[in-house]
């Protein structure tokens, strides 16, 4: 059957979070005449316990249609298929007994998402979690009640290798990165080069900006750090001998989007790198401005 968004509906105190849905065709499919979605707010780098993740289930196996999805573009989890006269109880439920709260939907800041980050990455540049976990407590109104003609949303990756793919699906990317050069273990490097790797062809010869050179007589990788554009593509390769510089914060981005009807658009710099620290008050002052 076709399903349709229509209508409104919510629980109480909350603007959204909760996507209305019903059939074109009740009365051939009154099982599922009305089949609304739960957007819930997930875990930063949804990391769950196992005993958080059956709660969940038993709740929507007892109000809903059990069927979930993990997880949604936006980051949260996705309860598939509940009525309008369950959307309360199973709400209070879900807040009262497993301590999870609703994400965002409509016109509102969409749930902010993250990798996984320091929490297994080594080349995390920021704290993705605790970022992500900061501006999801910050702006719960913004989340909960609509304000705008149309959503935000903001995702946020350790590295600039993007694990969250931000850069094509956030109004404002958070991509962690460095600000002084690349750091070169040279005996590592000449391991792997001992070991048969291609490092003219792998690596300095794919290097967008030419940053990279190959000393083959004093068996040296040399980088021209002003030239370096951060991509980790030769950290990709040589995971062993290069790691990001010390100086780290992020580069912020604006302007991602990716619609059905037009395509994606990618984000673009706003700013070039900025320090990322608890409280994140240089971050929080610009998205406020930005929005006012």
């Amino acid at each position: 059957t076709h399903w349709k968004h229509g209508g409104v509906v919510g629980v109480r105190g909350y603007g959204g979070g909760v996507i209305a849905r019903y059939s074109d065709s009740p009365d051939k499919f009154p099982n599922v005449a009305a089949f609304h979605t739960f957007r819930v707010n997930q875990p930063s780098g949804w990391f769950y316990t196992t005993k958080a993740l059956r709660q969940v289930c038993d709740i929507w196996e007892k109000y809903g249609s059990g069927l979930t999805n993990m997880h949604g573009a936006t980051g949260d989890m996705i309860l598939l298929g509940t009525t309008t006269e369950n959307l309360q109880p199973c709400f209070d439920a879900l807040t009262d007994e497993a301590g999870f709260d609703l994400g965002g939907s409509a016109s509102v800041l969409r749930t902010p998402s993250a990798c996984v980050g320091p929490a297994r990455c080594e080349f995390a540049c920021i704290d993705t979690l605790d970022i992500c976990n900061d501006l999801t407590h910050t702006y719960q109104d913004e989340m909960h009640r609509p304000r705008w003609p149309y959503k935000w949303k903001f995702k946020i990756s350790g590295c600039p290798n993007d694990g969250v793919a931000a850069i094509a699906r956030a109004d404002m990317p958070i991509i962690g990165t460095w600000r002084d050069a690349m750091r070169i273990d040279q005996d590592a490097v000449r391991e792997y080069v001992d070991n048969g790797f291609d490092i003219v062809g792998e690596v300095v010869n794919q290097c967008p900006t030419q940053a990279l050179e190959w000393d083959a007589k004093a068996k040296k990788l040399n980088l021209k750090p002003e030239e370096c554009v951060r991509c980790m593509h030769c950290i990709n390769k040589m995971p062993k001998a290069l790691r990001p510089g010390l100086y780290k914060g992020a580069t912020i981005m604006i302007g991602g989007k990716a619609p059905l009807v037009r395509g994606p658009r990618l984000a673009w710099v706003l700013v070039p790198f900025m320090k990322m620290e608890p409280p994140y008050t240089e971050l929080k002052d610009m998205v406020e401005r930005i929005w006012d």
